[in-house]
């Protein structure tokens, strides 16, 4: 698959073939859903955590007379009916993680990729190097792309110009290819990647299974 590539003027620089076994695929969204599933997952603190009865300071000293009262026999304070009392069932802290293969991880990363690429919203550009790190020339640039949400990523070391630029602006999020994932990938409209990201991806892919 070609594509043309740009600079951040927006000047074509030449084009690129896309390796079908990483940009062709067919997506599946499954894939893709249970990868967000899992990564979301993953990300939940559960650190929400309520006291059982073994843990409420109070007395257990037996309230009342047994008859007499006019109401129930209550044996406890540390009963989950009164206030301050303990919760029945209540959330302990535990993680959310679910299990998902290294295999099928990677696979649905290349599904994202190629998503993208079947849509027409994968844009490769020549290099990260802006200028300044001015907000105004980042949205200067982006306005020149076609850019008003995107996801961009750069190679192992990013243009910290780069980020910066981008730091004020909404909806646009700078990684290193290092941190590429199918969930940011799927939030954002656009995928903007460098000529360095997409080297580092194909080596990455490099010998996997179709």
């Amino acid at each position: 698959m070609k594509t043309d590539v740009q600079t951040l003027d927006a000047k074509k620089a030449g084009s690129v073939d896309l390796p079908d076994s990483i940009f062709g695929l067919e997506p599946r969204a499954d894939i893709l859903h249970r990868m967000v599933n899992y990564q979301l997952a993953k990300r939940q603190a559960g650190t929400h955590q309520t006291k059982t009865r073994g843990e409420i300071s109070r007395t257990g000293a037996k309230l009342g007379n047994q008859k007499g009262g006019g109401g129930a026999r209550h044996g406890s304070k540390r009963s989950g009916i009164f206030i301050g009392g303990a919760k029945a069932f209540g959330p302990k802290t535990r993680s959310h993680a679910i299990g998902m293969p290294k295999k099928m991880r990677a696979l649905a990363l290349r599904h994202a990729l190629s998503s993208k690429a079947k849509s027409s919203e994968l844009i490769i550009l020549e290099n990260g190097d802006l200028k300044s790190p001015k907000t105004k020339d980042m949205k200067d640039a982006l306005a020149k792309l076609g850019i008003d949400n995107a996801l961009i990523i750069d190679g192992a070391d990013v243009n910290q110009n780069l980020v910066r630029g981008a730091s004020n602006v909404m909806n646009i999020d700078v990684l290193p290819v290092q941190g590429i994932n199918t969930y940011d990938i799927l939030r954002r409209h656009k995928l903007v990647l460098t000529k360095s990201a997409l080297e580092a991806l194909e080596a990455r892919f490099e010998g996997s299974v179709k």
